[in-house]
């Protein structure tokens, strides 16, 4: 069933096991590890650098060539800090949370296709860590999971500003996790297929126009891309990380290198879901590629390296641009907006797949009294704001 199950995703499990396929595996899982680990180091040099500029300062420009190495120096100096426990902390959940939050973003990292599928040794397999024929599923999973990470951190610390902190991030990830479930589903529902390499295949027929942020419309793309910005933490959505409220969210009782674990984390979880959207929306490593030996399995990586590193500019930008909202605002935006455009961009989606105009006149019908209904609570809303502001009458006795 094992084998079954392996030879239905990652074609180098084909002919079964030997050791020229073990070792194309450990090689593959250290490749992924290695610049996964690189990559974090790097992206948190791409943003200290990105928001200089925007700021007209210099930035990091002290350990090695332009600053490169400056996050290195700091992951160093983290790790021989001293290593706080508080006395009222469950010492083991309070050493288990940093490392249930950065490996998910790991694990949801090895179901992403970077590039087309190579032949080395006479085995064929995919440029990509795993491809499980549930690999949609895989990745909803691990990113409900780091859910957990973050509300241990703060209960286990025996806190109440972690705790609060704990609170906070856990509802906005609950939040918008159904927004970014809604929106893959109708990427799921338009490709036919769970497995992430057969949905880069079927986005690979017609550059550009077989994308699915084009032939979906750019609504399920622009959900998702807000909903995992909101749910990696990233500003404008930052709310576990306000200083002014909550001194330091989740992680106010960490140190050392436990510290750095949720940082680690943050950009991890950063750098893999602006992978995962290339992966949805942007037809993964898809591109013009010259049939040339060796460029036809290095310029798809190539073209999967540049989108991503796109998208990671624009969180940066949107970092350095953008105020933070406030807590009720974000969750306005993600159970008042964002949530019902998704439902009804799905219905919408299902009812042209199958070409039913009764659901299109059902769909257009609720959308009319969704708006008039929200219309109507604003209003309301907006009456009591003006009753409450207006000044009473004097008492007189």
């Amino acid at each position: 069933m094992t084998g079954h199950l392996l030879a239905a995703g990652d074609p180098l499990f084909d002919h079964g096991l030997n050791f020229l396929v073990i070792l194309i595996v450990i090689i593959k899982v250290l490749v992924v590890f290695g610049a996964l680990m690189t990559a974090v180091m790097l992206m948190i040099w791409f943003e200290r650098k990105v928001i200089s500029d925007m700021q007209a300062r210099i930035g990091p420009n002290r350990a090695g060539p332009y600053g490169l190495l400056q996050s290195l120096a700091d992951g160093i100096k983290l790790f021989f800090k001293e290593d706080l426990i508080p006395d009222r902390a469950d010492r083991f959940v309070f050493k288990l949370a940093p490392y249930l939050s950065i490996l998910p973003a790991f694990l949801a990292f090895a179901i992403v296709p970077v590039g087309h599928p190579v032949t080395i040794g006479g085995h064929h397999f995919d440029l990509q860590l795993a491809d499980p024929p549930v690999g949609i599923l895989f990745l909803l999973a691990m990113s409900s999971i780091s859910v957990y990470g973050v509300m241990l951190a703060g209960w286990s610390s025996g806190s109440k500003y972690p705790l609060l902190g704990a609170v906070r991030a856990s509802a906005q990830m609950i939040s918008y996790e159904a927004a970014l479930g809604l929106s893959v589903v109708t990427v799921v529902l338009a490709s036919g297929t769970l497995s992430t390499a057969r949905l880069v295949a079927d986005q690979s027929h017609i550059f550009l126009a077989s994308w699915n942020m084009v032939r979906l419309g750019v609504v399920p793309f622009a959900i998702f891309f807000i909903a995992v910005t909101a749910e990696t933490n990233r500003p404008p959505f930052d709310m576990v990380e306000a200083d002014t409220e909550l001194v330091g969210g989740f992680v106010t009782e960490y140190s050392s290198i436990r510290f750095a674990l949720f940082f680690m984390a943050e950009f991890m979880n950063t750098i893999t879901m602006s992978a995962v959207v290339v992966t949805l929306f942007l037809g993964g490593p898809d591109g013009p590629t010259p049939h040339i030996y060796l460029l036809q399995e290095i310029v798809p990586v190539l073209w999967f390296v540049g989108k991503t590193l796109a998208f990671l500019f624009v969180a940066v930008w949107l970092r350095g641009a953008l105020p933070r909202l406030r807590y009720d605002q974000l969750m306005d935006l993600g159970w008042k907006v964002l949530i019902p455009v998704s439902l009804g961009w799905l219905l919408l989606v299902a009812s042209v797949m199958a070409w039913h105009w009764w659901a299109l006149a059902v769909l257009a019908g609720l959308v009319l009294v969704g708006v008039g209904l929200g219309r109507g609570f604003r209003v309301g809303a907006l009456r009591q704001d003006d009753a409450a502001a207006a000044p009473q009458p004097e008492v007189t006795r």
